[in-house]
Parts: structure tokens; C-alpha cells; sequence
């Protein structure tokens, strides 16, 4: 299929199920490590059209431009639910060929990515809002349950507990085993960087396409991991924190590597 150009005033077919990624906190640490790995350049240029650090504050805009009319349809933007026991060339393919439904994520970050590589057009209001979505999106990108099953809403019905609350997979991947570390998002960033750093060139200088089987696989393990029935909430958060965390500061990571280039 023949990728084409999203502007930010194109209507998208719009779902209906709750879904919010990594929540609050989780990508405001996303920003945090994107930010601090800004080259003084990109830090100057994103701060002057954002505020000094805004990218910090304006991380959850794009989820919540969704209850106002501005961008109506930016709903599906957010992911890209892929069907279970892909081959690693079928998950590979859907970045070149845009799937026709289960979400519009690659297809809008190829937009995104366009827009914000052109300097000849003027940085206004639409430069603006293209990376402010930009910055939430890639962070998307790295949450399992935003490449997780369409015919599960993302694991919105897969119910789960948590500390014997119901709630549901994709809550949890959201907001619970970040919340679960007690960190502020300014901590958690710290935390990220000091444990991880030793992995941020071979981030830096991965293809998106193996990032993104990576992320793939450990969705599927994730589901995989639902069928034990184990709901002793220690032992999740024992299991799959440190997975978390991986994929929080993969994001970071490449958040800042698109920054520093389109603002070099």
C-alpha cells in the first residue's frame, strides 16, 4: 500500500474503547530521559516552541485532546493491534503496509515524522501540535498493549486483579506496575538512566523493525503469561517489572535520537 502524508486536520475513522498508554507518569519519564538526551540544539528548539521542558508537560496532551473537538478522530492514532503468532516478516510488513484496521499508529508517526523533517515550512501552530503528538505517539510505540489483540480491545477484556481491585491487562501495563515502583516520574527517570544507560547506543542504532519484533514478542509472552491464572499481584509485578522498564527507556531513548535529528 502506498504511504501517504496524514495531516493533523485529517478525519480518521474513530474507535470507542478506553485506552490510554502508560498512563500520566509513564510518559512523562518517556519525555524525561528524551529530554535530558537532547543535543543543546534540540533542547533549545523543542523548548522554544513548547516552553523549557515542556515536552515534560505537554506528554499526555495527546491523550487528552481526545475529549475536545479539535482532533476529533485522533483516537486510533494511538495504536496498532496486531493479530497473536505473527511471523517475525508478517510483524515487519505492517510498517510498510499499513494494516486497514486495529489503529493507525505507524502510518501517523510516518506522518509526524515527515512533517516535523520539513524546515521549510514554518514552525506555527500545526508544527506545534504535530510534536506534542509526536512525543506521546513514540512512546505508544513501546507499550505491549498498544501492539497488543484488536478482538481483546488491547487487553482492555482481559480481566484481571490487582491487590484484589478488578481492573483489566491493559490497565495494568498502563498504569499499575509503573505506579507499583513508587516513584515520581522525575525518579523513575533518574532510576531508568542510571540502570539502562549501558544499553543506549545499541537503542540508538537499532532498526525500528527489530525494536518493534522485540516489543511483539514480549506481548506475546505477556499473553502468554495470562494462562498460568496466577493472580498473586507480588509475583507480577516480580515478573514483569524490569520488562516495563525496558520499554520505557527504549522509548526515551528513541524519542530523543528523532528529536536530535529533526532540530539538528
Amino acid at each position: 500500500m502506498q504511504k501517504y502524508i496524514l495531516t493533523l486536520t485529517y478525519l480518521l475513522f474513530v474507535s470507542v474503547a478506553p485506552l490510554f498508554a502508560w498512563g500520566q507518569t509513564g510518559h512523562r519519564v518517556i519525555a524525561d530521559i528524551a529530554y535530558n538526551s537532547l543535543t543543546d540544539k534540540a533542547s533549545a528548539a523543542v523548548d522554544s516552541l513548547l516552553g523549557r521542558k515542556g515536552m515534560v508537560w505537554w506528554a499526555n496532551w495527546a491523550d487528552q485532546i481526545k475529549s475536545d473537538t479539535i482532533y476529533p478522530d485522533s483516537y486510533d492514532w494511538h495504536f496498532q493491534d496486531l493479530a497473536p503468532n505473527l511471523s517475525d516478516s508478517a510483524v515487519i510488513s505492517t510498517l510498510h503496509c499499513y494494516p486497514q484496521h486495529g489503529g493507525r499508529l505507524w502510518q501517523t508517526l510516518d506522518s509526524l515524522r515527515s512533517l516535523l523533517a520539513d524546515t521549510i515550512k514554518p514552525q506555527g501552530q500545526n508544527h506545534i501540535d504535530a510534536l506534542k503528538f509526536f512525543i506521546h505517539l513514540v512512546g505508544d510505540a513501546y507499550c505491549p498493549m498498544h501492539i497488543a489483540h484488536e478482538d481483546d480491545l488491547g487487553g482492555n477484556r482481559v480481566k484481571m486483579n490487582w491487590f484484589y481491585t478488578p481492573t483489566n491487562l491493559h490497565r495494568v501495563w498502563d498504569e499499575n506496575l509503573i505506579d507499583s515502583r513508587g516513584f515520581s516520574y522525575s525518579e523513575y527517570a533518574e532510576h531508568l538512566v542510571a540502570r539502562y544507560s549501558s544499553e543506549q547506543e545499541e537503542i540508538e542504532k537499532a532498526p525500528f523493525d527489530s525494536l518493534l519484533l522485540q516489543t511483539y514478542q514480549l506481548t506475546q509472552d505477556i499473553y502468554d503469561y495470562q494462562n498460568l491464572n496466577d493472580e498473586n499481584t507480588y509475583h507480577y509485578i516480580y515478573r514483569w517489572h524490569e520488562a516495563c522498564e525496558k520499554q520505557l527507556y527504549k522509548a526515551g531513548v528513541r524519542l530523543a535520537k528523532w528529536l536530535n535529528i529533526f532540530y539538528k
